[in-house]
Formats: structure tokens, C-alpha cells, sequence
């Protein structure tokens, strides 16, 4: 009778092993490795951070915007299109020439809130500036994206090492190798890639502090090499009843002067390149 037992608990083994090798197998798989990989990569202490810091921000936009001056807040809101920003400005021209320091206060924190967080729609408070206040907006337009820009190069220094390269691995491979090639002149690097549109600026400012670029170099370039694209934008801005879309912002004439300055300020390292090379 000891050897039908037997039999059983081989038979009951060799199921196991056969399951066990099916699960590898499964694990192994291409279905296998993407559903791993599709797994959110934020811990709960870095969600729990991140719903900290935009619990501040939203609480201090909020305080703010109980001093302003009243209005029709149902008139207010982001603009997503042209149209969108036309009746903005519309409505809100009087409110900002009567109450201009208000309102600059109220536009700036919005602006950064919105470039911190990652919120679409910056481009259209960059007009926003341009049909209201004109040239002088370029200035507004530059401080506030550089102020937002520094805000998420933080966040992104709190959280973002995850994320980054669970959203771009391989752009984020490539963003890490090209600055480890320029090292010596990182800061002519980082103004080409923000005066031209080679890279998002919304992945530079995650990946920055990803591939550990001093936060002086990122700040000089953002500062700098955002007052091309913004005057572009604020001149838009004030013929905004002859623009159509977003996209003719960047026709072809001025995407190949936003290049010519942008190989303006990487010239001094290709210079020390054929330097090196002589």
C-alpha cells in the first residue's frame, strides 16, 4: 500500500513544479514585464509628501485671492483656447488697470501654482500678460516662469526621481549622458535647451535635479534663456485678435531664430571642441 502513496505525492510534486514554472513563465513574459513596469512607481510617503507641499501652495493661493478686490468670479477662470483668452481680457481689462497691484499678485500666483504643479496653460497667461500690459509683460512673463520652474525643480528634488523615469526612461537616459558630455560648460547646455523647443521645458524641469544639475546653473539658464520664447509670446499677445492657434506662435521663421540663439550660446563650446580636436 506504500507505493500508491508514493505515486501520489510524485504526482502531486511534479503539479506543483508545473504550476510553479507556468507563474516564471508568466512573470517572464513581455504581457509579464509591462504589467510590472505599468505599476505606479510613487511610494505612499511621496504621494503623502507631494499632497503636502500642493496643500500649502493651494491654501496660500487661496489667501490670496480672499484679498483681492471683489469681482465676477464667474467670469474668471484658466483659459484652455484663443477664444477662451479673448473673453478673459475682455472681462478683466478694467478690474487690472483699477486695481493693478491686486491683480499682478493675483496673476503671479496663479502662474507659479499652475508651473510648480504642472498644470496646462501657462502659455495662454503668457499672452494674458502680453494683451494687457504689453511689453513691459515680458518681464512678469520671465519671473514667473523662472519662480514656477524653480518651484518644480524642487518637487521634482523631493519626489520626481520615480516618476521621471517611470514616464520617460529612455528621454531621461539621454538627458543624463548628454550632460555628463558637458560637464565644463553645463550652463551653455542648459540655455540652448531652453531657448529652443529641443526638449520640453516641462521634462527639464523634472530632470534637472535628477541628473544632479546645480540648482545655480538651472536657475541662470531659466532666467535667461526663457526671455526669447516670452517676448515671442507677449508680442502675440498683443495682436491677440489676429492669433489663431497656439501653434502659429512658433511658425518656421521663428523656430529658426529661436535655434540661431540657442547655437549662439552653445558657440564657446564648440569652439573648445575644435580646440581640443586641433
Amino acid at each position: 500500500m506504500a507505493a500508491p502513496r508514493n505515486v501520489l505525492r510524485d504526482e502531486e510534486s511534479a503539479a506543483a513544479a508545473l504550476l510553479n514554472n507556468s507563474s516564471k513563465e508568466d512573470d517572464d513574459s513581455p504581457t509579464g514585464k509591462r504589467l510590472k513596469s505599468e505599476r505606479f512607481p510613487v511610494s505612499r510617503w511621496e504621494l503623502a509628501a507631494f499632497f503636502g507641499v500642493f496643500l500649502i501652495f493651494s491654501t496660500g493661493l487661496f489667501c490670496i485671492y480672499l484679498t483681492l478686490p471683489a469681482t465676477e468670479y464667474g467670469k474668471l477662470k484658466i483659459p484652455r483656447s484663443i477664444s477662451d483668452l479673448r473673453l478673459l481680457k475682455d472681462n478683466i481689462a478694467t478690474y487690472a488697470s483699477d486695481y493693478p497691484t491686486q491683480f499682478i499678485l493675483g496673476y503671479c500666483s496663479t502662474y507659479i501654482f499652475m508651473q510648480t504643479f504642472m498644470i496646462p496653460g501657462t502659455i495662454f497667461m503668457s499672452l494674458l500678460a502680453g494683451a494687457l500690459f504689453g511689453v513691459k509683460g515680458v518681464f512678469l512673463v520671465v519671473f514667473n516662469a523662472t519662480a514656477g520652474a524653480c518651484s518644480c525643480f524642487f518637487l521634482s528634488k523631493l519626489i520626481g526621481r520615480p516618476l521621471v523615469s517611470w514616464l520617460w526612461p529612455d528621454k531621461l537616459r539621454f538627458f543624463q549622458a548628454e550632460i555628463a558630455k558637458r560637464r565644463d560648460k553645463l550652463l551653455n547646455y542648459m540655455l540652448f535647451l531652453r531657448i529652443t523647443p529641443t526638449l520640453p521645458n516641462l521634462f527639464i524641469n523634472l530632470a534637472s535635479p535628477i541628473v544632479d544639475i546645480p540648482f545655480h546653473v538651472f536657475f541662470l539658464a531659466t532666467f535667461v534663456g526663457l526671455i526669447p520664447a516670452s517676448y515671442i509670446t507677449v508680442k502675440a499677445g498683443l495682436a491677440l485678435g489676429d492669433l489663431r492657434s497656439v501653434k502659429d506662435l512658433y511658425d518656421f521663421k521663428t523656430l529658426s531664430v529661436l535655434f540661431l540663439i540657442g547655437l549662439v550660446s552653445i558657440f564657446p563650446t564648440l569652439l573648445k571642441k575644435k580646440k581640443i580636436y586641433e
